[in-house]
């Protein structure tokens, strides 16, 4: 997926009124999926996003341990929002990081967070 494409596709699933507001929630996300990921992985995954997007992750993920809720919480203080929308702008950008990337690799960063991130993975994005 392209940037704009993106960008485009997490604006209208996660329901957000702008593309700048768009592309700050992918950042916030980006960001603390980077803190959460541990070692290359975050690096692996930056390769498969557009260049512009991929630069909130970390080369190497620092692996801090945090459940789904404090997650939420961290990408709402990111974003500059609250908790229920930080939810559903990190649900539609993770449903465009799977469209994005190849299946096996996003398998593999998913297997790195416990059962009760399943939440995350719960909406699909608006293919165009």
């Amino acid at each position: 997926m392209k940037e704009h494409e993106m960008v485009s596709a997490v604006r209208e699933t996660g329901r957000i009124d702008t593309a700048d507001h768009a592309e700050r929630a992918i950042d916030a996300t980006l960001t603390v999926l980077g803190e959460r990921l541990a070692g290359g992985q975050s690096r692996d995954l930056a390769a498969q996003l557009p260049p512009a997007l991929a630069e909130a992750l970390p080369d190497e993920g620092a692996g801090h341990r945090f459940g789904l809720e404090e997650f939420y919480e961290r990408v709402a203080d990111t974003e500059g929002t609250r908790p229920p929308q930080a939810r559903q702008h990190a649900r539609a950008v993770v449903a465009a990081v799977k469209a994005s990337v190849e299946p096996g690799l996003f398998e593999h960063i998913m297997a790195q967070l416990p059962d009760d991130y399943d939440d995350l993975l719960g909406t699909q994005p608006v293919q165009h």
